[in-house]
């Protein structure tokens, strides 16, 4: 499979599980787009009044404890960073995405479901470059103690994620990833969502986690782990919001070139962070694949930018 070119589905595939946040069951499946498309987010209803909406920083009206996706009409799907994330983190560029409820399903509180659908699914090739958002020149947001940056870098996607909570069983984490579907599979796919127990009475009384549960989080108290499994990774929170970084910057529209650090950030910063650098027309262009291809290749000739030995664009499959 060409790394130059845009990709999408080959066949659709469905996975069903429970809103964490709503409680409620629900059915998603994710399918082919044409080019050019993105992310598009297709509420299905009883009564055939189907809405559409694309997966882009625009739509976002709410941050507080997930992503939530709307238009002029309201809210319509909670929860989108999960799939998001798989789908730009397994290379996809175009893809519908059928959701019958307010929420995407959490599954087991990672990716790894949505990586198998999109497996399952196949990815493929289209006709058309694929396109690429560079950042030109640094972008910063400050949050109180919180803090978020994008800027420039050739070789294709960076996130570097600082976390430090409170609680002295997750503590300060940090994780640093040159995106790639390689990489994404093995070190952020399975990373489970988490919290915790003291912040859950607090998220009741809001509306949400009403579907939470040691099959789809991973919990704390102010002691220990809660989950008889125990963690994936011994860093699983740092990796989780490096998963979460994916699917909230998905909303660029196309994939970054780009580094992107944050401290103490979750998804109400990497919002303000994408939507400061959409906002300053001069930070950044579109640029097709061999130019990208292009300048990291002379970035990594200067030596710099060297993504385990691949040149950007780093956003191919590794299925076909």
């Amino acid at each position: 499979m060409k790394l130059n070119r845009q990709t999408t589905l080959r066949s659709e595939a469905t996975v069903t599980g429970v809103g964490v946040h709503s409680g409620l069951p629900v059915s998603l499946t994710i399918g082919p787009a044409p080019i050019d498309a993105g992310y598009i987010f297709v509420r299905t209803s009883l009564d055939g009044a189907d809405r559409e909406v694309p997966a882009t920083a625009e739509s976002v009206i709410a941050t507080e404890f997930a992503t939530v996706l709307g238009d002029r009409e309201g809210p319509l799907v909670s929860t989108a960073e999960h799939v998001l994330a798989a789908l730009r983190g397994m290379g996809v560029d175009n893809a519908t995405i059928e959701i019958d409820g307010p929420e995407v399903p959490i599954m087991d509180g990672s990716a790894a479901a949505f990586v198998a659908a999109i497996d399952q699914a196949r990815v493929v090739t289209q006709s058309a470059p694929r396109r690429f958002i560079q950042v030109l020149k640094p972008v910063q947001v400050a949050m109180g103690d919180c803090f978020g940056e994008l800027r420039p870098y050739a070789a294709g996607f960076r996130a570097e994620i600082e976390i430090d909570f409170a609680n002295p069983v997750i503590g300060r984490q940090k994780y640093t990833l040159d995106l790639s579907p390689e990489r994404f599979r093995r070190e952020i796919s399975r990373a489970r969502t988490f919290g915790c127990m003291n912040d859950v009475a607090r998220l009741w009384s809001a509306g949400f986690a009403l579907g939470a549960s040691f099959e789809n989080s991973v919990v704390f108290d102010e002691t220990r782990l809660l989950n008889s499994e125990g963690l994936r990774y011994s860093d699983e929170c740092a990796r989780h919001k490096v998963l979460d970084v994916v699917g909230d910057l998905a909303l660029a529209g196309l994939p970054l070139l780009a580094a992107y650090r944050s401290v103490r950030g979750g998804h109400r910063l990497n919002h303000a962070v994408l939507t400061a650098l959409m906002a300053d027309r001069s930070a950044w262009r579109i640029v097709e694949a061999a130019e990208a291809a292009r300048r990291s290749r002379s970035h990594t000739e200067a030596g710099h930018g060297i993504v385990g030995g691949m040149i950007a664009p780093a956003y191919g499959p590794d299925v076909s």
